[in-house]
């Protein structure tokens, strides 16, 4: 139990409870990035404070849970969209009706069109709408269309922050007295590395340079990773450092862009594609880090920055969507349009060492103050408000 928290009193006892967990991924990948750790989280979180609970599981072939709770695995290969969308929209309704479904919960944006029971959907982001040239049509259109259909049926509707919030009330018109913003948390992992030996032997066997800036996330237009590349040849020309910058992350979508711009800009030597990094290799990435960046042009919410910080590690985000709402005032803020705004921060926080003391201080504290269990208890309180007829 996290300090300061109360515990959840009682168990629903008025109905079962499905969460809908194909989209969970095990194998490396972009797949494995933010939503399958929403899921992961949602589900170990929510199944421990509601331990009397009534809980279905519906996974993907792929995934093996040390769950106390009904798992129902299926048989078709989900973890590819089609076979997914199709389990989705006409095999899970005949599943939660022979499964005695009281409430299913959707965590990432879509639940079926025809649902026997009450529904809640977690929306993680609309970036198929701010963005959508940044998709494929076939994803845009997906996304767009069943989302939309997807909020206006919901019993309620959870957003992973107020940002997110916002956006549903902009291009869906969803009352605002629908939607509970649940924010994420951030794992006890993430934390300082207090032996010096043990860092020092995963630099050895990454073969991680001395000094670096870091970014984590998945190679795709939104993460605005251009920019970052112009801002970098721009910090490295101005200053003559040495620090390299690591770009670390599974290959999403439209991410060819990125290398060409590496040959452009002549950084072959100075920019490092370590590839998807295991979840639990992350906290010693950040901690073995000087800088964390993150540009991205828009975020439901945000986890790495969160995770940087957690590690001490000091952070540079874009001042866009989620990102201020995630930092706080622990962490510079910068427009994700200006490389040279990017430069710059790059240059004072490379040089300032009071600064970089205070936004690790400063980030260690804003850390705290996100918890996976509050956010369980929170959806928790969701489920028990539907299925008593209060939404």
């Amino acid at each position: 139990m996290e300090k300061g928290e109360a515990s959840t009193s009682s168990s629903l006892a008025r109905g079962r409870i499905a969460i809908n967990a194909h989209l969970l991924a095990q194998e490396e990948g972009y797949r494995r990035a933010g939503v399958s750790r929403y899921i992961y989280n949602l589900l170990t979180h929510v199944l421990r404070e509601d331990a009397e609970g009534d809980y279905t599981v519906f996974l993907n072939s792929r995934c093996a849970l040390s769950l106390s709770c009904n798992q129902k695995c299926s048989r078709l290969p989900t973890y590819k969209p089609l076979a997914r969308i199709f389990w989705e929209q006409f095999l899970q309704p005949l599943e939660l009706g022979a499964e005695g479904v009281a409430l299913l919960h959707s965590p990432v944006n879509v639940q079926p069109l025809f649902l026997p029971c009450k529904g809640v959907v977690t929306v993680t982001d609309l970036s198929f709408m701010v963005f959508p040239e940044s998709f494929r049509n076939s994803q845009r259109l997906y996304q767009s269309l069943f989302t939309r259909l997807s909020v206006r049926r919901a019993s309620h509707v959870i957003a992973i922050s107020a940002s997110t919030a916002q956006d549903l009330i902009r291009f869906f018109a969803v009352p605002a007295e629908r939607i509970t913003v649940t924010l994420p948390g951030v794992d006890a992992a993430y934390q300082p590395v207090q032996d010096d030996s043990r860092l020092a032997s995963f630099r050895r066997l990454r073969d991680l340079p001395k000094r670096f800036i870091l970014f984590v996330g998945t190679f795709e237009p939104r993460k605005n990773l251009l920019t970052l590349l112009q801002a970098y040849a721009e910090f490295r020309r101005q200053t003559r450092s040495d620090y390299k910058l690591v770009l670390g992350g599974g290959m999403g979508w439209l991410y060819q862009p990125v290398f060409a711009a590496v040959e452009e800009l002549e950084l072959q030597g100075d920019v490092i594609f370590p590839g998807f990094i295991p979840e639990d290799e992350l906290p010693l990435w950040y901690n073995a880090a000087d800088v964390f960046v993150y540009p991205s042009l828009y975020e439901g919410f945000g986890l790495p920055p969160l995770e940087a910080m957690a590690c001490g590690t000091p952070v540079i985000v874009s001042d866009v969507s989620s990102l201020p709402e995630v930092v706080g005032d622990a962490a510079l803020l910068v427009d994700p349009h200006k490389p040279d705004e990017w430069a710059a921060a790059l240059s004072l926080l490379c040089r300032d060492a009071d600064l970089r003391t205070d936004l690790v201080s400063r980030g260690l504290e804003r850390a705290q103050e996100f918890s996976w269990t509050r956010m369980a208890r929170e959806t928790i309180q969701v489920y028990r408000d539907v299925l008593s007829g209060g939404e």
